[in-house]
């Protein structure tokens, strides 16, 4: 069934606005986007901050009648002028397919592949990790995975002891024990990752018990050999001490989701108990990696 998509250009002050008078309208879904690749960083909790130059997109029913939509809006909107818009006929997908025919293959470093599990490997011969993350973060198509993996894969990890802080799909944790670690433990706040990174665990053939999954108040005091963590500057540095707690002496962490910019402040913070490498960068991210102190 077609949809009928209405695009409203306007700005950050006006965006709740119209978002509101389109699901008043009879919306079915309105997304925000951003109309001139503005970045948003890190925004403090409690915030939701919006691009200066905003698009609303209202998708709307076919049946509904547009010559309406757009004098309803423009009445009750009270914004002068009204902002540019455009009504347009947009095709129904099945949205899950179009992501699956965008995802594929990929190596990291020498050894390790990541593909999706729906399709073939190119190097039968290569350690293939094979994923579905799911409604998980982490398929190796951002760079800040990309940087762990490819980490990971030239790090020794021969029966070593790993642990995962925001597994997501299960990716890091999973690439680890194809790559020779003895178990590995992901963690995460959101009950939806641990059960995509079981299933991809299953998926890749790991052997029950290798992975165990905990969200973070439930999670083990245990040491690990190696520590990742995948996520975002603010929560490394609130998660500093944490994650030095669980690196045993003479182990190394992995931390991404990291801004390059950012990196400076990170090992300044992480300099308290490791012996830090200089930041490998990609794509405007970094990773930093380090040698855990006595």
């Amino acid at each position: 069934m077609p949809w009928i998509q209405v695009r409203l250009d306007t700005t950050s002050d006006h965006a709740e606005i119209l978002e509101n008078l389109l699901l008043e309208a009879g919306a079915c879904a309105v997304t925000l986007q951003d109309a001139q690749d503005q970045p948003v960083y890190e925004p403090e909790l409690g915030t939701t901050p919006l691009w200066n130059n905003t698009v609303v997109v209202g998708l709307f029913d076919a049946q509904t009648s547009t010559n309406a939509l757009i004098p309803f809006l423009q009445a009750n909107s009270a914004l002068e002028p009204f902002p540019k818009h455009k009504v347009e006929l947009v095709e129904d997908k099945d949205w899950e397919r179009e992501w699956m025919t965008h995802f594929h293959p990929m190596q990291f470093g020498d050894r390790l592949w990541v593909c999706p599990s729906w399709k073939e490997v190119p190097a039968p011969d290569a350690i293939n990790l094979m994923l579905d993350p799911g409604l998980a973060f982490g398929t190796g198509t951002h760079p800040t995975t990309a940087l762990c993996l490819r980490w990971l894969d030239q790090h020794p990890l021969n029966g070593k002891e790993v642990i995962d802080y925001g597994c997501g799909s299960g990716i890091l944790a999973i690439a680890a024990l194809l790559l020779g670690a003895h178990s590995a433990i992901g963690v995460d706040l959101d009950p939806q990752a641990l059960e995509a990174s079981i299933e991809n665990a299953r998926r890749n053939q790991i052997t029950e018990g290798k992975l165990a999954v905990f969200l973070p108040d439930d999670e083990p005091d245990d040491q690990a050999d190696v520590v990742l963590a995948n996520i975002l500057a603010g929560p490394l540095t609130q998660l500093a001490p944490k994650l030095a707690s669980l690196t045993r002496t003479g182990g190394h962490i992995a931390l991404s989701g990291i801004l390059a910019e950012q990196a400076d402040d990170i090992v300044r913070t992480y300099e308290q108990w490791f012996t830090m490498d200089a930041p490998v960068t990609f794509e405007g991210w970094a990773m930093l990696s380090g040698k855990r102190r006595p």
